[in-house]
Order: structure tokens, then sequence, then C-alpha cells
């Protein structure tokens, strides 16, 4: 029986079937299932933390070290977590993660002491290297190619959305129920919306539904130019061991944690840097949080681009623009303008690794362990998560000044840029070495 979405393959599919390709209900499905996780397990943490230290005297770093706890571990099961992909692929790891997740939130809401708090976020880490970013595009780089970073856009454009609808959610929930009742309020919602949409929908690959990537027949794919990058077809072979040798994932690892780094340090400092260089604390909080918004914007502006220019040649140039805004907030960062003039800058390149990270990955070395390989360079990525805030808390404690903390700001931001210029270089120079041979 022919799967429902699926195109008919008697006849050869015209426009109408590439609408109705899979990997679009995929896509939408990754896209509503995404903004719901990141609203429920990590964005509603910031406003539940109050209620809960008021009701249980728990104190403000035993809150925050529940939530490091959960990042920590995302980060440590990412490895295992991608090699279940690469093998098995996303649907029944992201099906048991969200019923799970919905398990561990119900959890969340009987908490009574620090421990059950801390044992309930470490769960939550688990399930969330489940069911966040790294395995929905795992999932989405197997279904597209020539429209891979169309379809990574769509997915983080919507979930890019999550803190704008579960911050304001959760407060009203947490007025009109309490923080506990509000909890099981979003417990229901989570599973509403994850749990059988991952079941019924989520597919390993297009070869299931008798597809190529972007919903090419076979007998299109046999008669026509591989839509791939050379690189990948003449390299597919080798397994994730070889390009860890490679160069080239070197040079991406560098520079997307490079620009991790930058930008956790960004959203963590820049509204007490705002307060104490005399803005106000509404001002602040605006121009901070506007960076989230600019981020999306900023991930349409880039795949317009990359119509035209090289993915990593795009890439290199917003994490540039992001170093100029650094060189002007360390020249004008006092006056209102010289902030605002920061924000659009560097926001504009705020959320573009999400997109451009995992399109890049995967046209270098193809989809077969896209999900290790993203996992072990997801490694530093946690290291810059985790390092960063503290580096510069204590630059700042230690030297009495902003200034070290921006000019390693704009250090990083310089290395995220010639990092991505240089993986951009190797990519482009063995393609025409690897033509002919898929």
């Amino acid at each position: 029986m022919t799967a429902v979405g699926a195109p008919d393959l008697a006849s050869p599919p015209g426009p109408a079937a590439h609408r109705r390709f899979y990997g679009w209900r995929i896509v939408t499905v990754l896209a509503v299932t995404e903004t719901v996780s990141w609203g429920v397990l990590y964005y509603a943490f910031a406003v539940f933390q109050v209620p809960m230290r008021a009701e249980l005297g728990f104190s403000t770093a035993q809150t925050a070290g529940a939530f490091s706890l959960a990042v920590l571990m995302t980060g440590l099961a990412a490895v295992p977590v991608g090699r279940w992909l690469d093998r098995h692929g996303g649907r029944g790891l992201m099906t048991v993660g969200s019923v799970a997740a919905v398990l561990l939130v119900v959890a969340w809401s009987r908490v009574q002491t620090v421990l059950g708090l801390y044992a309930v976020f470490a769960g939550i880490g688990l399930v969330s290297a489940a069911v966040l970013y790294e395995p929905a595009f795992a999932v989405v780089v197997r279904w597209f190619a020539a429209a891979r970073v169309r379809a990574l856009l769509a997915v983080t454009v919507v979930a890019g959305f999550a803190s704008t609808i579960f911050l304001p959610a959760s407060e009203a929930l947490i007025r009109a129920y309490g923080w506990r009742d509000a909890l099981l309020v979003l417990a229901g919602v989570l599973a509403v919306t994850t749990v059988l949409p991952h079941a019924l929908v989520l597919r390993r690959d297009p070869a299931d539904l008798g597809l190529q990537p972007d919903g090419v027949s076979p007998t299109q794919a046999a008669s026509s130019a591989p839509a791939a990058p050379a690189r990948v077809t003449g390299r597919l072979p080798h397994t994730a061991r070889w390009a860890l040798r490679d160069p080239l994932f070197g040079w991406l690892t560098l520079a997307f944690a490079a620009n991790t780094l930058a930008v956790i340090v960004v959203a963590v400092h820049l509204l007490p840097f705002l307060r104490e260089h005399g803005h106000g604390g509404t001002f602040a909080a605006v121009a901070t949080g506007a960076l989230g918004a600019l981020s999306v914007t900023g991930r349409l502006a880039v795949t317009g681009a990359i119509r035209h220019f090289p993915t990593a040649s795009v890439t290199a140039v917003a994490f540039a623009v992001q170093a100029v805004a650094v060189v002007v907030l360390l020249a004008a960062g006092s006056s209102a303008a010289g902030a605002v003039a920061f924000v659009l800058l560097f926001g504009l390149g705020f959320g573009v690794g999400t997109i451009a990270r995992p399109a890049l990955l995967a046209d270098a070395f193809g989809t077969a362990s896209y999900a290790t390989l993203s996992a072990l360079g997801g490694v530093a990525f946690t290291a810059a998560k985790t390092v960063g805030p503290f580096a510069a808390g204590v630059a700042l404690t230690t030297s009495g000044s902003w200034t070290p903390v921006l000019l390693g700001l704009l250090a990083v931001t310089a290395v995220a840029s010639a990092a991505v210029a240089r993986a951009g270089h190797l990519l482009a120079s063995a393609r025409p070495a690897q033509t002919g041979r898929g």
C-alpha cells in the first residue's frame, strides 16, 4: 500500500508531486514539535524558577544549578544519541523521548527537595538530547539536499518563537493555577503536540517511500546529475572516524564553537553591560530580547543569500558583521545609538549558525554519519556554553572593566568568521577533484 503523502511512482512526479513531497510534512511536524519542546523543556524554566524558590526556599544558585545540570546532561548524551540516529533514524527515539519528557515535566510539578529537582533536570537534559534540534536536524538532512537550507529554515524560524510564546504563556498559567498545576498543563500540551506526531509522521529516510531526497524518484535520480555536492558523492563510503581526521571537520567545529561562545556570552552579559553603562532597565531588557527576534530576520536573510552565494561565504560574512558589532560596542556602547547598532548588527547573525552548521556538515560529509559527527562537534559547543559566560565573568571580576571581555569577544567572532571561510575554501577546492567519482 502506498504510504500517505507519497507520490505515485507509476508516472514521473511533476510539480504537484514535489509539493506533496512527504519531507515537507515531516518539516511541518518538526516545526511544531520543536517549538513546543523548546518552550516547555528549556525556556519555561526562567519563569518557573521564581515561584519555585518562593515556595520551596531554594536559592538562586540551587535552581540555576539544576538548569546547568540539564545542559551538561544534554551534551553528555549527544554522542550516543547521534550514533543511534545514524543507525535507526529519529522516529522511535523522538517518540520515546517525548513520552519521557512528559513524565519528567509531571515529576517536576511534584518536586519538594533540591535533590528531587536535580534528578528531574538530569532526566530533562537526557531527553532534550533526544527531542530538540540535533535529532530534528538529523531527520531533515536525510530528506533534503537541494532544498536542505530551506527545510532547516522552516523548522528554526517557527521554533525561534518558542520563547516568545512560552514565556508569557507560562507566566499566565502560573498566575491562573499556581506553578505546580501550570506544569501539569504544559505536560499535557507537550503530550498532545509531540508524542503522536513523532510516532505517526516521522520516517527515517526517503527510500522508505521509494524516493530520493527532495522528492526525486529513482528514475529521475538515475537520469540526472546528483543534487548533492561532488565532495559528498565521492566520499560518502567513509566513516565518521575518517571524517574526524579531515581538516574540514576541524575548521567547521572551530567556527561554530567560537560562534556559540560569542552568542552565549552576549546573551548572558549584554543586559548587565548596558545597565552598567547608564542605560535603563527597560531599555537593556528590550535590547537584549530583540536579539531573538533579529535572529529570525538574520536566518531569512542568510537563506536568501545562500541561493546566490556559497553557504560558507555567507556565514563568514554574517560572523564578520558580528565582529564589527563588537567594535561598535567598544567604541560607543555608552550611547543609545551605539547599543542599538550593536544589537542590530550582532542580532542578524545570532541564529545563523543554527541553520548553517547542519547544512555545511551534510554538504561536506553526507548524511550517513551526520548525527554522529554533529554530536561529536557538539561536545565543543557544550564546552563553549559552559566556559564562555564563566570566563567572561572572571575577566570582568579580575580586571574591573568590560574592555577585556569585549576584546575577547572580538577575537572569538573574528576566529569564527575566518574558520568558516577556511572551511568553505576546503569544501570548494575538494569538489573539482571529486567530479565524476560518484
